[in-house]
């Protein structure tokens, strides 16, 4: 495969998660909080907390850290997972008619996630390479370069209106350094799920 259609896939990569990760999950939690749908309002916000692990891949990527690479390869499985994980939410939403429209969606949501993770699993794992590579030098290898191309454009559109609304600077290492911060936050909140949560609950999301 050559640089171009690497690029390419890459960037179907991002354009996938903007849909599946990011703008249906979005357009379904307002969905289902106009109809009271309290099951599929707790999957959603389950899902969200997941998923936030994304945003921190791409704040990682602005600046062209090398964890990032982990973050963004880790992050679409988890969200899958979360999807699914679930057991009482899912019996709930399996005893809604499947021909209504809002169970129905989701249904579709939650299986075009899973094939968005496998294909995103299978592409940026092969950018692992690049976490032995500082990519803030010159020379640095293109395709590690083209993961960064998209954060770093989603970036400078931040950065325009976080200076006419405050006026101040978004700089790639303000980016960084947040999202080192929230990963250790993230990772702190996970592995509290994991040892306290879980062992009690199970996978009983419950409240959210």
């Amino acid at each position: 495969m050559n640089d171009l259609s690497h690029r390419a896939l890459v960037w179907l990569t991002y354009r996938l998660a903007a849909t599946f990760a990011l703008g249906l999950p979005a357009v379904l939690l307002v969905w289902a909080s106009l109809r009271r749908e309290a099951s599929m309002q707790r999957l959603l916000h389950q899902y969200w907390k997941v998923s936030s692990l994304m945003a921190i891949g791409l704040l990682l990527l602005t600046d062209a850290r090398p964890l990032g690479y982990v973050v963004i390869l880790v992050a679409p499985i988890l969200m899958a997972v979360s999807a699914w994980f679930w057991v009482d939410i899912n019996e709930e939403l399996n005893d809604l008619p499947i021909w209504r429209p809002l169970p129905l969606t989701v249904r579709l949501w939650r299986w075009a996630l899973s094939g968005f993770a496998l294909v995103n699993t299978v592409l940026a794992s092969t950018a692992l390479p690049c976490l032995g590579q500082d990519l803030s030098v010159a020379g640095a290898a293109t395709r590690c370069l083209q993961w960064t191309e998209a954060p770093q454009g989603l970036h400078q559109a931040v950065a325009t209106v976080f200076g006419f609304l405050f006026g101040g600077q978004w700089t790639e290492s303000i980016a960084a350094f947040i999202g080192y911060v929230a990963l250790v936050a993230y990772l702190a909140g996970f592995l509290q799920w994991l040892l306290v949560r879980l062992p009690r609950y199970g996978r009983v999301a419950g409240g959210f």
